[in-house]
């Protein structure tokens, strides 16, 4: 289908900061409130980036069309596939 590559880009992509991101923070009073900070923007941008992708594969409903703009359509269409490129 051809959205495998990208869904596997994006998801490494998160894996690395939400698992990477906490190790490189620094050590002082706030570094586990800044990793856990790290994980959850992660997760939280992931699952959104995810959500919405997952919805264009599948949408709920399409474009509401009047009888007359699909007959216009259907005419288009037809005249265009018999005319030569």
């Amino acid at each position: 289908m051809g959205y495998e590559v990208p869904v596997t880009v994006i998801t490494i992509f998160w894996l690395l900061i939400g698992l990477g991101g906490p190790l490189l923070v620094p050590k002082g009073p706030n570094r586990a409130m800044i990793q856990l900070m790290l994980v959850i923007t992660s997760v939280c941008c992931y699952l959104v980036w995810l959500m919405c992708s997952l919805a264009q594969l599948s949408p709920l409903f399409g474009p509401k069309l009047s009888t007359a703009h699909i007959r216009v359509l259907k005419r288009e269409w037809l005249n265009t596939a018999t005319e030569p490129l």
